[in-house]
């Protein structure tokens, strides 16, 4: 009787264990860092060329939600480029609603939590134009930087945003 109470837990192990071992399920194991403003201002510069873009979003925010495989695809397709995605949702969330939302979505690019009540001030140094609206993404590298207060529509929008933002 031991045996089989001994065996049927390792079956039981064996069949966790490798449902629990692809890559997204791995990747959502991972922490989610929570910075204040002034932890998170540095990655909003860089000297070099490289294409970085930062986009403001939160899980309640229906177009945020819809802009993400866009920025999701293009960060797959480009990975030379920097892509950050910062959530203004609430750091209690990051387990229970944050991290599954993020598995059930497919995105794998970086995520960081943004915890800084004092909105009215990092706005302004974000944008001194930016409403606090979202979705806001940031294109730039050391010698350009272009804002944008919308969400993206498609890919195409997307990529013509990027070229106006870096090239222009």
């Amino acid at each position: 009787m031991q045996v089989q109470r001994s065996f049927l837990v390792v079956i039981l192990s064996l069949l966790v264990f490798s449902f629990s071992k692809d890559n997204t399920f791995e990747r959502y194991d991972l922490d989610i860092p929570v910075y204040n403003f002034d932890s998170l201002e540095p990655l909003l510069y860089t000297d070099d060329d490289t294409i970085h873009i930062i986009n403001f979003w939160a899980m309640w925010c229906a177009p945020c939600i819809k802009e993400l495989p866009i920025l999701e695809e293009y960060q797959k397709n480009n990975p030379e480029s920097k892509v950050i995605l910062v959530s203004l949702d609430f750091p209690e969330d990051i387990e229970t609603k944050l991290k599954p939302f993020l598995k059930r979505k497919g995105i794998s690019s970086k995520v960081v939590l943004l915890d800084d009540p004092d909105a009215n001030s990092w706005i302004d140094k974000v944008d001194p134009n930016w409403s606090g609206a979202i979705p806001f993404t940031i294109i730039f590298n050391k010698e350009k930087r272009t804002y944008h207060e919308r969400a993206f529509s498609n890919m195409e929008d997307f990529k013509n945003a990027i070229h106006k933002s870096i090239n222009n």
